[in-house]
């Protein structure tokens, strides 16, 4: 392995670490040589934290809560002394027609999809800033972002969000040795798209999806970390305000 994939003596946060991807972005993380934060606000994450050893920290942690995000990086500053890479992959979505949509759902969606960027990045910046080789931010976005998603109208306007801010965030900190970047999934096997699959319009989303990707396939956890773990690592210090798709060609 080329030592610019390497991240040894890193510090990095994964939100939304008990899901399955953010599970497969921690793990690649910490193998690379980081230390890993995983927080979510599942207390499902504490368990998942043990099986990474003593470098690993565990925090329950809701993205739409500032004032949670700020707690959680004043408790690496503790615990770490320092942060490297943030990693904003939590999210959540429930499909359904616009038309047919609940406002509440629109609000949660937002808030956690977007808003939940736009905390852990404003509370991480302080410590970001003083990273030894430069600070990371990779936000988890969508391929929706770009092309829109049918029966996802607000999660893709919260993905477009993300980017958006990403984009705009990557030129303001730049000069402060922070690069800021997104990567892009389409529909990737993890327990949340087996919730989708029992629901009827989010199984036509995600047959839909599966159905115009040339490869014919969901993409796997895995596949996403690595795009990830190539963002955050010294191979990609060239690379900010920019969203890498990781779709199987579902948009080129």
């Amino acid at each position: 392995m080329s030592e610019l994939t390497r991240i040894d003596g890193k510090v990095a946060i994964v939100t939304g670490a008990a899901g399955g991807m953010g599970q497969a972005i921690a793990r690649l993380l910490s193998a690379r040589g980081a230390s890993v934060v995983l927080t979510d606000r599942d207390p499902a994450v504490l368990a998942i934290a043990a099986e990474f050893g003593p470098d690993a920290l565990a925090l329950t942690h809701d993205v739409t809560s500032v004032e949670e995000s700020t707690s959680v990086i004043a408790e690496v500053r503790e615990r770490f002394g320092r942060l490297d890479i943030l990693v904003n992959n939590a999210g959540w979505d429930r499909p359904s027609l616009f038309a047919d949509s609940d406002p509440d759902d629109w609000l949660r969606i937002v808030q956690i999809n977007y808003l939940g960027v736009v905390n852990g990045s404003y509370a991480a910046l302080p410590l970001l800033r003083d990273a030894p080789e430069g600070g990371v931010i990779v936000s988890i976005a969508s391929d929706t972002a770009r092309v829109g998603g049918w029966g996802e109208a607000v999660y893709a306007g919260a993905k477009a969000g993300v980017v958006a801010f990403s984009k705009s965030l990557a030129r303001e900190v730049a000069r402060d040795r922070i690069r800021v970047n997104c990567v892009s999934p389409a529909v990737t096997q993890t327990a949340f798209q087996d919730r989708l699959a029992g629901d009827p319009v989010g199984a036509k989303v995600v047959e839909g999806a599966i159905r115009a990707t040339p490869m014919r396939r969901a993409a796997v956890p895995e596949e996403i970390a690595e795009a990830v773990a190539f963002m955050v690592s010294p191979a990609a210090g060239f690379i900010t305000g920019q969203a890498l798709s990781v779709n199987g060609g579902v948009v080129m």
